[in-house]
């Protein structure tokens, strides 16, 4: 599955978008492994698109905001800000709710991961 991201970064008077590959089951099936992934790699999409010649260091899942809306034509979106900017993807086909509760899950469990924030 593709899943598209746009990006703000803050300072700037554009939003690009980036993709994440690697989540392999449809969102109305995703594990809090998925939704873990999902919020690490949109971290990452925005560090590449400030740091394009970065590295990939470890993401801790915290210090950002969120917030899972529904989209105009079906699905919802995540919405994710930090000092360094934003960034949206979606829109998934799964309960708002359901997302709700497993972005709560995933950012309860604090463990960092090998990635970037």
């Amino acid at each position: 599955m593709t899943i598209s991201v746009d990006i703000w970064l803050r300072g700037t008077d554009v939003a690009t978008t980036a993709t994440i590959e690697g989540l392999h089951r449809e969102p109305a099936a995703w594990t809090d492994a998925d939704v873990r992934f999902l919020l690490e790699e949109m971290l990452r999409s925005m560090d590449r698109a400030k740091n394009p010649a970065g590295g990939r260091g470890p993401v801790a899942l915290r210090g950002l905001s969120w917030i899972v809306n529904p989209f105009e034509d079906g699905g919802v979106v995540i919405a994710i800000e930090i000092t360094l900017g934003a960034a949206i993807a979606g829109p998934f086909a799964i309960d708002q709710r359901v997302l709700e509760q497993m972005i709560t899950r995933v950012l309860a469990e604090g463990a960092p991961s090998p990635t970037v924030h």
